[in-house]
């Protein structure tokens, strides 16, 4: 199991927490300081069952109106969440192919359930 996780983010610790509570130590990846690459963004959104990028796009960061992504194309925001990581929704945990965000945090227990 992996998690994409912001520790100054209370849902991505709460996450966290519970993923831990159930007795899985996830490999945490804090994506700020290393960030997914287009492929991998492209691979979380498979995993997810989605191809729209805005299903993993946080639209009420600022950067998300300055650079007017609002209505763009989905090469656009791909392109946009590989070069500005804080536009990424968090946290994104990804276990045996498939994916959730953890928003609220108990969406995590059908991963961890199996």
């Amino acid at each position: 199991m992996e998690i994409w996780h912001n520790p100054r983010c209370s849902k991505s610790r709460a996450t966290l927490e519970l993923i831990r509570e159930h007795g899985v130590e996830p490999q945490v990846r804090r994506y700020l300081d290393d960030p997914p690459s287009r492929a991998e963004l492209e691979a979380a959104l498979v995993a997810l069952g989605t191809e729209d990028p805005l299903a993993i796009t946080r639209t009420g960061e600022a950067a998300f109106r300055e650079q007017g992504l609002k209505g763009a194309d989905r090469d656009t925001l791909l392109d946009a969440l590989a070069a500005e990581p804080k536009l990424i929704e968090r946290p994104f945990v990804r276990a045996d192919g498939r994916a959730v965000l953890g928003r609220p945090p108990e969406n995590v227990l059908p991963l961890l359930e199996g």
